[in-house]
């Protein structure tokens, strides 16, 4: 039976949390497909149930009876959302989060943004609908090309407004020029590092492009998005040849070897910077970029609410403000 570190750990959060990890037990029994997973999920945090975590952790049961093959890879992008589809002549938003992850620290640790996709699709926004996507943590998902498997479809129907989101720091975060390279020396969610460091940022494997890029998102509606934290547009980054810089264009860091984008250097950093290359090379003028939302703590279902609710002002301030923009 295949066991890596995602599934070593099942027994643990089974033990911490069995509320949580036997939420979808039922659906596992009765339908057992990653598509009836996600509908559950989504089901139950549109009705006030904010909790990405019961999702994560029944996939890895359900996945544990599957061997490699066909089978588990549907079931995989089936509970991720991947199945996605725009109506055509429909005004969309497509937004994107994560799994939990630092789950050797907590185990009980969520992922606001893997929360918020789960609330948010299948709603509306102003008048657009929502859809609604979350990623693995993992590094050997990233050079398969995950994200441009997901994306490229989806882009190329042009949706009014794309949002990467994942967790980061004390505020909500706009990053404004994700970097190429990895440099952050934290482990993904199969305890796989980097094999990078801020002294050694790599590039990940195949991925071709300049050092920096920039998010094409009307930042400053979204920044005056009032909640109970700040909307910051952050144009931080680090290079090699001079240290931290606060950029005022792209230009100014253009000649730059990027250290770590305004993302950081893990995989927040190269979602924004994967989907904002896809963007560019298909030719794309909708707003995109990526939003860190405040960490979490474990799991605080109060600080999710607001959190949720915040998002969904964030995400109507910038369909509004680009409306004229969209093709």
């Amino acid at each position: 039976m295949r066991q890596d570190a995602e599934d070593a750990r099942l027994e643990h959060a089974s033990a911490a949390m069995p509320e949580v990890t036997g939420r979808y037990d039922e659906v596992l029994r009765n339908a057992g497909s990653g598509a009836a997973l996600w509908d559950a999920a989504a089901a139950d945090a549109r009705s006030g149930r904010l909790d990405d975590r019961a999702l994560y952790w029944a996939r890895l049961k359900l996945l544990r009876e599957r061997p490699a093959g066909p089978a588990r890879e549907r079931i995989e992008r089936q509970s991720r959302g991947f199945n996605l589809a725009f109506p055509p002549g429909e005004p969309c938003v497509l937004l994107t989060g994560f799994d939990p992850f630092r789950l050797d620290a907590d185990i009980t640790q969520c992922n606001p943004s893997g929360v918020a996709a789960l609330a948010l699709h299948g709603t509306r926004i102003a008048a657009a609908n929502v859809y609604a996507a979350i990623l693995p943590v993992r590094f050997a998902d990233f050079d398969g090309g995950v994200v441009e498997q997901l994306l490229t479809p989806l882009f190329s129907a042009r949706p009014a407004l794309a949002l990467t989101i994942s967790m980061g720091r004390d505020h909500f975060d706009l990053e404004r020029f994700p970097g190429r390279r990895r440099s952050a020396e934290t482990p993904d969610n199969r305890r796989v590092p980097t094999g990078a460091t801020p002294q050694q940022p790599l590039v990940p494997p195949r991925l071709a492009g300049p050092e920096f890029l920039e998010f094409t998102l009307p930042a400053e509606a979204m920044a005056r998005v009032p909640g109970r934290w700040q909307v910051r547009d952050n144009r931080s980054v680090e290079t090699v040849e001079r240290g931290a810089v606060v950029a005022e264009s792209l230009a100014e860091i253009a000649d730059c070897t990027a250290v770590a984008g305004s993302g950081g250097g893990f995989l927040s950093n190269e979602v924004a910077y994967r989907s904002l290359l896809l963007h560019q090379r298909l030719g794309c003028r909708f707003p995109l970029g990526h939003l860190h939302t405040p960490t979490a703590r474990g799991y605080d279902a109060n600080m999710l609410a607001d959190l949720v609710a915040q998002i969904r002002r964030i995400v109507a301030a910038g369909g509004d403000a680009s409306a004229p923009e969209r093709s």
